[in-house]
């Protein structure tokens, strides 16, 4: 035990050790300033209206069903304000209203419709509430300038500016690299590694593209594509976190993802992921870039921050112990981040058709799926059947995301049940009769057709009511003629 109690006090002296803030206070103006192009990006496209506003039905998480956009003027209200607020926090402007207010105003958009999850806004969302818990403005910040000027307003002494818990940097790198980690760990399988799918099928669709479109034309190389992308996203933290592979991975990063923008409609990820891998550099790299900017080959070498553990006070007991508190809920934040994305392994078969497991894990760019669902309502008293296609309640970007995932699949049903008892029709059984391609496959049924999904609820054991994945391999990456 007192083996184990030394481990831990040198352990908690490691993450509380001060490093270079310049890290943190630049990641917060990129991103900050990404989130405000992100933010304007749905005003510009008029995604708020078709997307937020416009469905009569809305896909709703567990517990969040009160989660409902405001007016079409209030939503786009709101989307100005996310803008104002994120250039805020990129700023550090009353960073510790900006940057919470903004966290919660994306948080409640990414709540309003299942339908419109991806992984970069949940992403966004993760690292938005990480920095505002963070001490992200306590230099290069509106916030940080208001204070000096205060101090030298009151006359009182300096305070130091220039440092941030160690424990703070590695729990953004731990973040960011669950992100490539789990999804290379996503490609370990067969559609990726031996068949080249589904990237075959998104690359002879790219055959376009200036310059490369033809290259997508020559046999095995979605193949290999495919395998690079699998390489990359498991082993690319490695190189990024060894100092002497870090720049040469960083190339690879902007590269990477440079091409993935190019050729797939992936939105704000490629660019959320480049500014990102920046945690993995020395903490002091601003400093370094600005000296070299401003061509001061004295300043290039930028020293490391005074040790101050030493010199320093001792911290009072209440605040040793709210530090304490802070680590323990930093730890069991990325115990969460590692133990959520594996999940899925708890259900058996093919995530990639159940899809049980498949949200919050980091599957990226991993299958292609798409189908059809007729719903058939029957009702009790008189049998008689009505078909009825999804098209009736939602809209077409919303049928589509619904097509492959079985569990908004049942919450329309359950919904159909009750619009048709609700019209008088009396007790009524809604069936689906689905057919679904994955990775290029035939259509095959998701569902089965004999069970009445108004009996059916969602939760977090095995859906009994979803039919096995198909059995034959996606068709062959071929040659484009």
């Amino acid at each position: 035990m007192k083996a184990l109690g030394a481990l831990a006090r040198r352990l908690e002296t490691a993450l509380l050790r001060p490093t270079d803030i310049a890290w943190l206070a630049a990641y917060r103006a990129l991103f900050g300033l990404a989130l405000a192009v992100s933010m304007e990006r749905f005003l510009a496209y008029g995604w708020i209206d078709t997307l937020l506003v416009a469905p009569r039905f809305r896909f709703h998480y567990w517990g969040f069903a009160w989660a409902t956009p405001l007016s079409s003027g209030g939503m786009h209200t709101l989307f100005w304000c996310l803008v104002g607020l994120a250039l805020a926090m990129a700023a550090g402007f009353a960073f510790r209203l900006t940057a919470p207010l903004f966290a919660a105003g994306l948080t409640y958009i990414q709540l309003i419709d299942v339908s419109t999850y991806l992984n970069h806004y949940y992403l966004a969302g993760l690292l938005t509430w990480l920095l505002a818990l963070s001490p992200a403005n306590r230099a290069w910040s509106v916030d940080a300038w208001l204070r000096a000027r205060w101090r030298a307003w009151r006359g009182g002494g300096h305070a130091s500016d220039r440092e941030v818990a160690t424990a703070w940097l590695i729990l953004f790198r731990v973040q960011v690299g669950a992100v490539y980690f789990f999804a290379g760990l996503a490609k370990a399988q067969s559609d990726w590694l031996l068949h080249g799918q589904p990237l075959g099928i998104w690359l002879g669709a790219s055959t376009s593209v200036p310059l490369l479109g033809k290259l997508f034309t020559v046999g095995g190389v979605p193949l290999a594509m495919s395998w690079f992308g699998f390489l990359f996203d498991t082993t690319v933290v490695l190189w990024l976190s060894l100092r002497k592979t870090r720049p040469w991975a960083y190339a690879v990063v902007l590269v990477f993802h440079v091409m993935t923008r190019l050729l797939f409609d992936i939105g704000m990820f490629p660019l959320i992921m480049s500014l990102s891998a920046l945690v993995f550099f020395d903490p002091r790299w601003p400093r370094a870039l600005a000296a070299r900017v401003r061509r001061s080959p004295r300043d290039v070498e930028v020293p490391a921050p005074a040790d101050t553990t030493s010199s320093a006070p001792p911290p009072s007991a209440w605040r040793a112990r709210l530090s304490r508190v802070a680590l323990g809920v930093g730890a069991l934040y990325c115990v969460v981040q590692v133990l959520l994305p594996l999940r899925c392994h708890l259900y058996g078969g093919n995530v990639l058709w159940h899809e049980q497991g498949m949200r919050f894990s980091w599957r990226v760019m991993v299958r292609a799926k798409g189908g059809a669902n007729t719903f058939l309502v029957r009702q009790k008293e008189t049998g008689r059947v009505f078909h009825v296609p999804p098209r009736e309640y939602l809209t077409p970007f919303q049928e589509n995301e619904m097509s492959g995932q079985p569990d908004l699949v049942l919450q329309l049903a359950h919904h159909i049940g009750r619009d048709f008892e609700e019209r008088g029709f009396g007790p009524v059984e809604v069936r689906v009769d689905s057919k679904v391609s994955l990775n290029g496959r035939p259509g095959a049924p998701l569902i089965d057709p004999t069970v009445d999904l108004t009996t059916m609820n969602d939760g977090l054991g095995p859906a009994a009511w979803l039919l096995p994945a198909p059995n034959q391999a996606p068709p062959p990456t071929r040659p484009v003629l």
